[in-house]
């Protein structure tokens, strides 16, 4: 069983408190992506799974196996914990073939060659590059040797792969191009994945959930999309998301079981079933209203719903384009698919589902009502 969980976990360089209080648990062939920006803790927590580095509290399992005990000072060697971690900086041996280096391991384990053989083949195989067997590192790409990097990762079969940061020196295509192989070879192998990247678009592309640290605090765990939708604050609300969400000032009152909400967008009201554990019992309170701008829908005449807006510039992406729009003082992105033409200045009218918006407590940064999420949406629309 390769299950892992860290239990109140802390880090401190000196008097730097780099992990603080850590509760993550990571399911049996899970794909978790450890995601924050710079110097947030992501990576450090890995090196504490990898027991390449060693928490001053806490406790970390594997399956049924204590792993960290650090009351007792008693930390497992990382050669028995049955992983293997990829480096961003791919580690590969120079002037040892494509071959040699992904046998490496199995050679110092002292693995039968013929064994060798088999397995390192089939690890080359699954990462497509069984034509460089013979080849050495400066002969490959920087994307083929990181095919390598994880071939030698994975050619020992571990209960667990970690990757810290594995695409940040490739270019755009090949991140785009790995990410699919990543993927595939996760769900092929079903082997429990920890991914480390302060990248947005690779954690909600390929995880199956997602860890996202701010200065050493564990923010939110939670499937990409539901934490794209439903962000537990503020903080995660503005890392996540490419173009960034609307934030927009807001007013709230809670009566009862009904919160309702002013803004430019107009006023909403909302039953108790979307309150989260955070909003603020009866009474006002200062709110902020969160919208991604793909839900902002821009339309030529008013109708049922919509507001009335000014277009204040245009940005045409080739398969998208991004609107920045005024309403009321306050500025709205809307980011809509293909090429659209609009006219600084020109008047247009805004219809967006009061439902998929976000409500933040202001003074706390944290969620106070829940977004419908887009299966629950399709589902209402199915009970109609």
């Amino acid at each position: 069983m390769s299950r892992i969980e860290l239990r109140g976990i802390n880090k401190y360089y000196g008097r730097n408190h780099v992990l603080k209080d850590i509760n993550l648990v990571i399911e049996d062939g899970e794909f978790m992506t450890l995601l924050g920006p710079s110097g947030c803790g992501k990576t450090t927590t890995l090196r504490v799974v990898a027991g390449l580095e060693k928490p001053q509290e806490g406790y970390m399992y594997m399956g049924n196996r204590e792993i960290v005990n650090a009351p007792e000072k008693f930390y497992e060697e990382p050669g028995k914990r049955h992983l293997n971690l990829v480096f961003q900086s791919y580690a590969l041996w120079p002037h040892m073939t494509v071959f040699d280096n992904v046998a490496f391991g199995l050679e110092v384990a002292k693995v039968p060659k013929e064994e060798i053989r088999r397995k390192v083949e089939n690890a080359l195989k699954r990462m497509r590059i069984e034509a460089f067997i013979d080849r050495y590192p400066s002969e490959l790409s920087g994307g083929q040797q990181q095919r390598v990097a994880i071939a030698r990762a994975i050619v020992s079969e571990p209960e667990v792969l970690l990757l810290d940061e594995p695409l940040s020196n490739l270019d755009a295509k090949l991140r785009i191009e790995m990410r699919s192989e990543i993927k595939r070879l996760h769900q092929e192998l079903g082997t429990t994945i920890i991914y480390v990247t302060h990248d947005q678009t690779e954690a909600l592309t390929m995880s199956t959930k997602i860890a996202i640290f701010f200065e050493g605090v564990l923010e939110q765990v939670a499937p990409p999309m539901e934490l794209y939708q439903n962000p537990a604050s503020l903080r995660v609300a503005d890392f996540i998301g490419n173009p960034k969400v609307n934030f927009l000032p807001g007013k709230a009152r809670v009566a009862g079981d009904t919160m309702t909400v002013e803004s430019v967008l107009g006023t909403a009201s909302y039953d108790r079933k979307s309150f989260t554990g955070e909003a603020p019992g009866d009474g006002s309170f200062e709110a902020v209203v969160g919208v991604r701008p793909e839900l902002v829908e821009i339309l030529d005449g008013p109708a049922e719903g919509s507001i009335e807006a000014e277009v204040y510039s245009v940005m045409p992406a080739g398969s998208e384009t991004t609107i920045y729009l005024e309403v009321g003082g306050e500025r709205i992105l809307s980011k809509q698919n293909g090429l659209k033409q609009y006219s600084p200045d020109q008047k247009v009218w805004l219809r967006i589902n009061p439902d998929k918006m976000n409500v933040f407590c202001k003074d706390s940064g944290r969620l106070a009502k829940l977004a419908v999420m887009d299966a629950q949406q399709d589902q209402q629309n199915s009970n109609k």
